[in-house]
């Protein structure tokens, strides 16, 4: 599998603060448009990075988030070529090293196969004997 970097429709070394920005007066309209944001990730995963930044401040590298230097895990589980599992999250501690982060990251990554492996074997969709955990350190 050759992974290659894609754009996106964000500059990704842009850095948002909480403190940017007026708040929303209407909260009923913040949360209309984070629902039709987390939409748009669902049928556009190319577009998911951009929009997890601008509803969550999502995006950090290892401790170099500026307000809580915490980390953020993602992976992603295909078939194949399907896409069938994504996910990009802060985590909830701050790691003491690159090594700690992509650790916790794998965690993350193997509680959902595991998952998908038992619905699969619930499903009977085939006997999935192999899973493949690759990381990039």
């Amino acid at each position: 599998m050759g992974a290659k970097s894609v754009d996106t429709p964000m500059d990704p070394n842009s850095k948002l603060l909480p403190s940017q920005g007026k708040p929303l007066s209407d909260p009923e309209k913040y949360r209309r448009l984070v629902g039709k944001l987390n939409y748009l990730t669902v049928t556009r995963p190319d577009i998911s990075y951009a929009i997890s930044v601008i509803v969550g401040y999502f995006y950090a590298d290892w401790a170099s988030s500026p307000v809580d230097r915490r980390s953020t895990s993602g992976y992603c589980i295909l078939i194949g070529e399907n896409l069938i599992s994504w996910k990009s999250k802060k985590q909830s501690v701050v790691a003491r090293s690159s090594a700690e982060a992509e650790y916790r990251a794998m965690g993350l990554a193997t509680c959902e196969l595991i998952w998908l492996k038992q619905l699969f074997k619930e499903l009977r969709f085939g006997d999935i004997t192999q899973m493949t955990l690759i990381c990039d350190n």
